[in-house]
């Protein structure tokens, strides 16, 4: 049994909390410099262009890449070998955004439902456990901006839909999105499971580097058709013409009941904000 007190995963999530909102993944700015070769609107590129320039103030001023600096999504992987120390796992994390978004100066956006009062510290945060072999715990923070979780969804459809009624919903999403999710997106989407299931599926999807191929080669496929239709579209980057809506269409699935089939489509904005780490 490893112990691990809970300082250092407070500590480790105040960090990512700020990595996050100022250093955009190299994936990310990759995946701009290479749609700027193939894009054809001239606003298009000039657009890409702008989005790199921001993503290197922003690192080098150690300033958010957006003012939108979202509601703090933690995923944390506990090896089932590890015994915290010295407080409660969850309390340690919403501590460490807490401690995270008052550091780095960044905007804090949660408030209650009905009043719409803002907390004033960015928390609760949004946690998801995870027990896994092993004596190390892995954490990852996914700052979500609002834009690109309202034109999330989650869809019950019927079996007999099947692919090409997956295909044709997450198609009308982006094109029923529109600019409101800041284009260049990527698309995460969550098929099977069950309703809350599919939507955890489609968020972690998102965190998959851009550029990398699915191992299932079948979804490989699937991603690889949606994204060209998408890019089709011509909502082009920042919603103003173009063929780069999207940078990636990235798919999680699992079993689901006879019954059913569960589909969730969870789009990321532009910046694609998360950073992780191992203790």
């Amino acid at each position: 049994m490893r112990e691990i007190p809970v300082s250092e995963v407070t500590e480790t999530v105040a960090r990512l909390c700020v990595e996050a909102n100022t250093d955009l993944g190299a994936d990310v700015e990759e995946a701009f410099r290479r749609m700027k070769e193939t894009e054809v609107s001239p606003t298009g590129k000039e657009v890409l262009d702008l989005l790199l320039k921001n993503a290197r103030i922003a690192r080098e001023e150690r300033m958010p890449i957006c003012q939108d600096t979202g509601l703090a999504v933690v995923f944390i992987d506990v090896g089932q070998d590890v015994h915290f120390t010295g407080g409660d796992l969850e309390g340690a994390i919403h501590e460490g955004v807490r401690r995270g978004y008052e550091k780095g100066y960044l905007r804090k956006s949660t408030c209650h439902p009905f009043t719409r009062k803002n907390l004033g510290d960015n928390t609760p945060a949004i946690i998801h456990t995870h027990i896994v072999p092993g004596d190390r715990v892995r954490i990852t923070v996914e700052p979500k901006g609002g834009g690109s979780e309202n034109m999330s969804r989650v869809v019950m459809l019927a079996p007999a839909e099947g692919v090409e009624g997956i295909k044709a919903y997450i198609l009308q999403r982006v094109r029923e999105s529109g600019s409101n999710p800041c284009p260049p997106i990527v698309v995460g989407v969550g098929i099977g499971g069950t309703f809350e299931r599919a939507a955890l599926l489609a968020k972690k999807a998102t965190l998959r580097p851009i550029g990398t191929e699915n191992p299932d080669p079948e979804l490989a496929a699937l991603e690889a058709e949606l994204l060209e239709k998408i890019n089709q579209i011509g909502i082009g980057p920042g919603g103003l013409g173009g063929k780069t809506t999207a940078l990636a269409v990235h798919i999680e699935m699992m079993p689901c009941h006879i019954a059913s089939l569960p589909l969730a489509v969870n789009i990321q904005c532009h910046a694609g904000r998360h950073k992780e780490a191992v203790l």
